[in-house]
């Protein structure tokens, strides 16, 4: 994902609207937007050309109207926000990122099994390279 750095809150909350309703209208974001946080058709027309400009959304024209998608699919989306988070905020550092998971964070065996093959996985990296 080729982007600029920076995203904030309120484009986040775009993000996550447009990750589960890949295909939207900016109609439809811009209704969201308006009935949760009295902004405008303009403001949301604004904040996902904006999003997409950073390579976050992609749009395609259908029946004559652009919908928005996540650029590389939802997974994808989450993955550059966490990797735009952590290099913009944590400055390349994902050590605060675990600490705050032991912390606050209670993962049931299941999610404690994925962070250990993830880990595993890892490790096994820094071999290799």
């Amino acid at each position: 994902m080729d982007k600029k750095h920076g995203v904030g809150r309120a484009e986040v909350e775009v993000l996550r609207f447009v990750a589960d309703r890949p295909g939207v209208a900016v109609s439809t974001v811009a209704e969201h937007l308006s009935a949760t946080k009295g902004q405008t058709r303009t403001t949301a027309l604004n904040t996902m050309e904006r999003l997409r400009k950073k390579g976050f959304l992609r749009r395609e024209k259908l029946d004559g109207v652009y919908k928005y998608f996540p650029a590389g699919g939802k997974v994808r989306l989450f993955e550059g926000l966490v990797d735009d988070f952590v290099e913009t905020v944590l400055g390349g550092s994902v050590t605060p990122l675990v600490a705050y998971l032991t912390q606050k964070v209670d993962a049931d065996d299941a999610q404690l099994g994925e962070l250990r093959k993830l880990l595993e996985k890892l490790e096994g990296d820094e071999h290799v390279s």
